[in-house]
C-alpha cells in the first residue's frame, strides 16, 4: 500500500513540475539548472541550513589544528567548495585548495575568500568528487566535503580519492543529510520527492545511507554521529556528521 501510495503522489509531484519536466526533456533545464537556477537557491537554502547546522559545524572543525602537517602547516582540500560557507571555520593560516564540478559559483566564492582573510588560499578547481586526478596522492591534511556526498555520481569512487589525496593519518570530515529510518513517515516522503527532487537540485538524492559508504572506506579510526537538522517542509532533516582518520 505504501508502494502505491508513494507512486500516487510521486505523479502527482511530477505533474506540478511538469514545465521542469519538459524543459529536461529538450534539454534546457540541465545547464540552465547548473548555470542559474542551482547556484541561486543553494544560496538561498545554506543561509537557513547554515544557521541551523552552525553549532555542529564548530565542533566538528574544532579538531582541525590537531591534523596539521609535520610542516606545521594544514594543507585542506574541501570538495565542491561552493560558495565557501565553511570558510569561516577553518583555522587562520590554513591553506585551502577548493574543488566544485559546478564552476558558476565563482561570484559567491570570490566574496567568500574576501570575507575570510584568515585563510591561504591555493587554488580553485573544476573537478568532480570522483576524480581528483589534479591532487597529488598524499598531499593534503585534511579533506572536507559537506552536503555532497548526496549527489556525487559514485560515492565510494569519491571516498578512494579523499583516501588517496590524503596523506597517512590524515583526517576527512563530513556533514551529509541522509536516508530517514525506513519505517518513518519521513522516509515515505523522502521516496516520494526524490525524481522531482534530484530533477530540480541537480542530482540530489535523498535516501542514500551514506554511513554504510563510510564503514566501507577503509579508514582506520571513524567518528559518525547521526543528528537531525530541521529545515521547513524539506525532507533533508536526518544528517550524519564526523570525520575520519586514514
Amino acid at each position: 500500500a505504501a508502494g502505491a501510495g508513494v507512486l500516487l503522489l510521486r505523479a502527482c509531484l511530477a505533474l506540478l513540475a511538469s514545465p521542469i519536466y519538459l524543459l529536461a526533456l529538450v534539454g534546457v533545464w540541465e545547464p540552465f539548472c547548473r548555470r542559474v537556477f542551482f547556484p541561486f537557491i543553494l544560496g538561498k537554502i545554506s543561509v537557513v541550513h547554515e544557521k541551523k547546522s552552525k553549532k555542529h559545524k564548530q565542533e566538528l572543525f574544532r579538531n582541525l589544528p590537531d591534523f596539521r602537517g609535520s610542516s606545521g602547516e594544514l594543507r585542506l582540500l574541501e570538495i565542491g567548495t561552493g560558495s565557501g560557507s565553511n570558510f569561516q571555520f577553518y583555522p587562520a593560516g590554513c591553506r585551502v585548495t577548493c574543488t566544485d564540478i559546478n564552476p558558476h559559483f565563482q561570484e559567491s566564492l570570490a566574496r567568500s575568500m574576501k570575507k575570510n582573510q584568515h585563510l591561504r588560499y591555493e587554488r580553485v578547481l573544476v573537478a568532480a568528487g570522483e576524480d581528483l586526478s589534479q591532487v597529488g596522492s598524499g598531499s593534503v591534511d585534511a579533506v572536507v566535503c559537506t552536503l555532497v556526498l548526496c549527489s556525487v555520481h559514485s560515492v565510494s569512487r569519491t571516498l578512494a580519492e579523499v583516501l588517496r589525496v590524503l596523506r597517512p593519518g590524515g583526517a576527512f570530515y563530513f556533514l551529509e543529510h541522509v536516508a530517514a529510518e525506513h519505517s518513518s513517515w519521513r522516509y515515505f516522503w523522502q521516496q516520494v520527492f526524490y525524481p522531482t527532487w534530484k530533477l530540480v537540485f541537480a542530482g540530489c538524492c535523498l535516501t542514500r545511507e551514506l554511513w554504510k559508504n563510510l564503514e566501507e572506506a577503509k579508514f582506520s579510526e571513524l567518528n559518525i554521529q547521526h543528528i537531525s537538522v530541521a529545515l521547513p517542509w524539506m525532507p533533508i532533516e536526518p544528517h550524519i556528521v564526523g570525520y575520519g582518520v586514514k
